[in-house]
């Protein structure tokens, strides 16, 4: 079984092409070491809700996650709210989920 740490200490590759897309296999595999992570949009993406207390700390939550996504080169679709942010992850590149997505969504959950 894969662990969220596991998933966080790896880093994202540069990914294109059908055949980068993740098994459905894998992505239940994925899932089940990110608890609050759902499979969204027919299996295309994954998103979670990140909840904080004020808009302050749902701001530092978000510009550290736009650190990773920087550091990593790949990046979230976010929804930024006063007490929440909304992260969603897919690849484009390969038309759904890549592992990177799973590695940029466990570095997001150990940010919270």
């Amino acid at each position: 079984m894969t662990s969220i740490n596991e998933l966080a200490s790896r880093r994202c590759q540069p990914l294109k092409g059908a055949h980068n897309k993740l098994s459905e296999e894998m992505v239940a595999r994925y899932l089940d070491a990110l608890p609050g992570w759902d499979l969204v949009e027919d299996g295309a993406a994954i998103r979670r809700t990140f909840r904080f207390p004020d808009y302050y700390r749902t701001m530092a939550f978000v510009n550290a996650l736009a650190y990773v996504a920087h550091a990593e080169d790949h990046h979230p679709d976010l929804g930024v709210h006063y007490d929440r942010a909304v992260v969603r992850y897919s690849t484009h590149d390969v038309g759904g989920l890549s592992e990177n997505d799973f590695i940029c969504a466990a570095k997001a959950q150990q940010l919270a």
